[in-house]
């Protein structure tokens, strides 16, 4: 068995469930893991600033697999700045699991970068996970005294675990050689958006019949937090603009631009909000939807795991090309459409194309279906563990299936 320690900011939805595929037996992962939390986020109800209230997650979180909470002494306690995590006893927890390496899911916080920089990394490499990408282009010399600074933070790493195409381009980018590089493409518990499907489309024909949208209409499904960075006044107004016929366009959620977004829709017909959803609601949200449609803009829409879920539920896809999982998860004409990022009258002409063709738009959901198998857990930890193989036991065989070329990335 394989000690490895995981340091997470908090607990995390998307996360949870792949500590306990890792820890479960069934699975032979081969692999004695320990999660270690910085701060109790999603346990705990807790403000969220991007919804604008307060959230406690509603499926088990710490169910299933062996952790341990760091005290945070951050008087700001939070994700949202760089002192928001202070975690002075995290290296000595770590150092008493005694693990073979250290699985790091973030870094920009203050006591991350001390334990970076103090950590006895002969005896315990570490390894880092992250989503970040250069799809939005940033230019300047502040940009390039960043990107010096980042290079400098993954040096201290001895491998790293990239989630998709953009991701491991951003890596390369700050000279992270291929041969630190494993594929562990980002997914969410599939089995469980799966096994609900059936239940959750039962229970999305009443929702939506409660909601008021009419029985005849196809649906344009927005999930999330109503942000700048999401982009749901482009939709708004893309929908507004392309004067679909039986068609209703529905969000979910609520933030910053709930009031906005009401107001614009208001003058017009068929344009439907619902309050946010906890984590057990989320299959029969997807499911109310004929299409998920993510609009981001700009470089914070790292991944956008909800096309994860979108598509377990069979949905089709059309995604701004800012966001992270677009190259790939979503393809032109076959799951979904890729549109640039911020032109209303793109995302206009995608809305037209896709309810044009109703046998299409069904074949797309199907293909969906069929693409996310291969964004699995099992997946995500074959990579884990080819990372683990390579610097715990020195084999450096090290292939990267996901890519065209392991040299290149795609560059």
């Amino acid at each position: 068995m394989k000690k490895l320690a995981v340091i997470s900011s908090h607990p995390i939805q998307y996360y949870a469930p792949w500590f306990r595929y890792l820890s479960s037996e069934t699975n032979e992962t081969n692999i004695d893991l320990k999660v270690f939390y910085l701060w109790d986020f999603g346990i705990t109800e807790k403000v969220d600033a991007g919804f604008e209230q307060a959230i406690k997650w509603d499926i088990p979180l710490l169910e299933g697999y062996a952790y341990e909470f760091v005290a945070n002494t951050s008087k700001n306690p939070g994700t949202s700045h760089f002192w928001g995590l202070q975690n002075p006893t995290l290296r000595q927890q770590v150092k008493a699991f005694a693990p073979a390496a250290v699985l790091m899911m973030n870094y920009n916080y203050a006591s991350l970068y001390q334990f970076i920089w103090r950590w006895p990394k002969p005896s315990a490499p570490l390894l880092f996970r992250g989503d970040s990408h250069r799809l939005f282009p940033r230019r300047g010399a502040k940009e390039l005294l960043r990107r010096q600074w980042i290079s400098a933070i993954y040096r201290q790493f001895s491998g790293l675990l990239y989630v998709g195409k953009a991701n491991g381009r951003y890596f390369t980018d700050h000279g992270v050689s291929p041969s630190q590089l494993f594929f562990s493409p980002h997914s969410v518990d599939n089995q469980r958006f799966h096994a609900q499907s059936d239940a959750a489309s039962a229970q999305a024909v009443a929702w939506k019949a409660d909601l008021g949208i009419p029985p005849n209409h196809q649906v344009v499904l927005f999930a999330g937090k109503f942000s700048e960075k999401k982009r749901p006044v482009d939709l708004l107004n893309a929908f507004v603009a392309a004067q679909l016929s039986n068609v209703s366009l529905l969000f979910v959620g609520t933030g910053p631009l709930a009031a906005k977004l009401k107001a614009i829709a208001a003058p017009h017909d068929h344009i439907y909000f619902a309050p946010f959803q906890n984590q057990t609601l989320m299959p029969r949200t997807y499911a109310a939807g004929d299409i998920f449609v993510l609009p981001s803009y700009g470089s914070a829409e790292t991944w956008g795991l909800a096309i994860n879920e979108a598509m377990c539920l069979g949905k089709p896809i059309i995604a701004s090309d800012h966001v992270g999982c677009a190259e790939d998860l979503v393809r032109d004409d076959y799951n979904g459409i890729v549109f640039p990022a911020g032109n209303v009258v793109a995302l206009t002409e995608a809305l037209k194309k896709a309810f044009a063709n109703p046998k299409r738009l069904k074949d797309w959901g199907n293909n969906s279906k069929e693409i996310i198998q291969k964004y699995s857990y099992a997946q995500m930890t074959d990579g884990l563990q080819q990372a683990l193989a390579a610097l715990i036991a020195d084999e450096k065989v090290v292939s990267h299936p996901h890519l065209e070329s392991p040299l290149t990335l795609n560059l």
